[in-house]
């Protein structure tokens, strides 16, 4: 792989992030009027964490 592709793989994983943070913020004020959505959001942040530790060691 490239040096330059590399760079291209951790930008595009950059924007996703800050991406994925400003929907999380836009959402916060309809999770929070509903728990039951609260509990989803919460089992899908420990998913998505879960994949980018498995992202992180296939990328050592």
């Amino acid at each position: 792989m490239e040096k330059g592709s590399m760079s291209n793989v951790i930008k595009g994983v950059a924007g996703g992030m800050i991406a994925g943070v400003a929907v999380g913020m836009a959402g916060k004020a309809l999770i929070d009027s509903k728990p039951k959505m609260k509990k989803k959001a919460n089992r899908a942040i420990n998913t998505i964490g879960q994949f980018v530790d498995t992202a992180h060691y296939l990328f050592k």
